[in-house]
């Protein structure tokens, strides 16, 4: 159940309604940008204090459940929102946390604090371009920490570019997370396969294996450790096995490319 959030009644004090549909939605925003079980609590319980109620929370792997309720009542709401499926934004998730304290410091009133909202999860844009650049070099950066020469490095760069623009376009047209990493890791690596084909460099090895870092879910292994430590056993168990798989699929692309490419490592 997904409920529509209102403020015709009260800009200042919204109701259980009206509270428990925007924590809702603020909930499944925060979860699809990459935040951690630990932050939704933390966020959601300090807008809720803010106006004087009650709230529970209970994070599933696919939807959050929450709960208003005043402190002097028995009056319950509970809403149901599908957790988001979207790219991980750090920008989405802190300018929505800088948005809890907000609420909470009484610098914005309950309706600002919605449109703010609509705001912040719909202008989340990025320059498609300059992200492709800076991942490209970020993953030449690490095939020279795992000691590539600068011939590595450049055909890294030159493959991750490619890979990263494939995986934009195929996440574009709405192809599933898995299949996406097996094609990307694919091309990168079959690109990153030229260094031993045409004998460029003297670390071959290097830049195939450093050629499909960029698809590591780094964030999914890290969140799903955070949320076991905090006892978000359900939601750690889902991450971890989420980010396993699209590891493992990554390795099936690297390992079909190294096949065909026949560069030894069989």
């Amino acid at each position: 159940m997904t409920m529509t959030i209102s403020t015709t009644s009260d800009q200042s004090t919204p109701s259980l309604k009206q509270l428990a549909a925007f924590l809702s939605d603020y909930s499944a925003w925060l979860l699809g940008s990459g935040a951690t079980c630990i932050r939704l609590e933390k966020n959601i319980g300090r807008i809720a204090a803010s106006f004087g109620k009650d709230v529970e929370v209970a994070i599933m792997p696919r939807h959050v459940h929450i709960s208003v309720s005043e402190a002097d009542s028995h009056e319950v709401v509970t809403a149901i929102t599908p957790v988001r499926h979207c790219a991980i934004s750090f920008n989405i998730n802190t300018r929505l946390s800088e948005l809890s304290w907000e609420i909470a410091d009484s610098k914005i009133n309950f309706s600002d604090a919605v449109d703010r909202f609509h705001h912040i999860v719909s202008s989340d844009s990025q320059n498609k371009w300059l992200v492709l650049t800076l991942v490209s070099m970020a993953n030449a950066s690490f095939c020279r920490l795992f000691g590539g020469d600068a011939a590595a490095m450049a055909i890294v760069g030159f493959a991750t570019l490619a890979g990263y623009y494939l995986k934009i376009w195929l996440l574009a047209k709405g192809i599933d997370n898995r299949l996406m990493a097996i094609i990307c890791a694919f091309v990168s690596a079959v690109l990153g396969a030229t260094d031993m084909i045409f004998h460029v460099g003297n670390t071959p090895a290097v830049a195939i294996g450093t050629s499909v870092l960029y698809l590591v879910p780094g964030i999914p292994f890290l969140n799903s450790f955070s949320d076991m430590l905090y006892r978000h056993y359900l939601c750690a168990f889902s991450r971890f096995a989420d980010a396993i798989v699209m590891t493992c699929c990554l390795s099936i692309g690297l390992c079909a490319a190294m096949l065909m490419m026949n560069t030894g490592m069989f």
